[in-house]
């Protein structure tokens, strides 16, 4: 089967097509997903899925108070595509829940979530809610990171850095070094913490597992995370 080639500028839809002269004009498609109050993933789906039709309106106020009146302030484009933008209701009126993929979360409180690039850079949304329930069940969590050797500030086993075995390191012929944080056996952290961490970082998985890093000296400020994963379980 022949590969699928990239949708050209004609072929992508309206959306996708304000999407590239928003990003042009300097916002990433992160700043749109914000000033359309939506998940980054959906402006990700004007390209792959061919959505975003009912966001058209929207975005084209904004992409014309950005040419013609030079706003680039993201709470003002925000409210300008709020006046474009509204939530589904039902038949009596109220909003209409979005539909999501379910938290899969046993009764023992074993649950795993993993992302890679894509969704690390765009905040590893999909994380957050196996992060929420997590803290609403008050569970343990523990994570595994991925990231250039050189990102890490001590060796690999050294017992300066969690977890202070080799056993829990595994490296790659890319020059990359998975890390695991926290585990049964030691207790992992409180995921109503993990999840205090998520909220002030404005939903952004990534940012706040970054910042922890950071904060205890394990990884270089400028460093990147390139895979992400997160567990779960009941702590007895």
């Amino acid at each position: 089967m022949p590969p699928r080639r990239p949708r050209t500028d004609r072929q992508r839809n309206e959306a996708a097509q304000l999407t590239d002269r928003l990003q042009r004009a300097g916002f990433t498609k992160r700043d749109i997903a914000r000033i359309i109050d939506r998940d980054p993933s959906l402006v990700s789906q004007f390209y792959t899925k061919n959505k975003g039709a009912a966001f058209v309106p929207a975005l084209r106020e904004v992409l014309t108070a950005v040419e013609t009146a030079g706003i680039t302030d993201l709470p003002e484009l925000t409210a300008l595509a709020a006046r474009h933008t509204h939530r589904r209701t039902t038949a009596s009126g109220t909003r209409a829940r979005v539909r999501s993929k379910a938290v899969l979360i046993t009764p023992t409180g074993s649950g795993t979530g993993r992302v890679g690039a894509q969704a690390i850079a765009s905040g590893s949304s999909r994380l957050r809610p196996l992060i929420a329930e997590a803290a609403r069940q008050n569970l343990r969590l523990a994570f595994t990171v991925r990231l250039a050797r050189t990102a890490y500030i001590h060796p690999s086993g050294s017992r300066t850095d969690s977890p202070g075995i080799r056993r829990n390191v595994i490296q790659r012929a890319d020059h990359t070094e998975e890390r695991s944080y926290g585990s049964a056996r030691t207790g992992g952290f409180p995921a109503t913490d993990v999840a205090r961490r998520v909220d002030a970082a404005g939903g952004d998985v990534t940012a706040a597992i970054r910042q922890w890093l950071v904060e205890t000296g394990r990884i270089h400020p400028d460093a990147h995370i390139l895979h992400l994963e997160v567990r779960s379980w009941r702590h007895r």
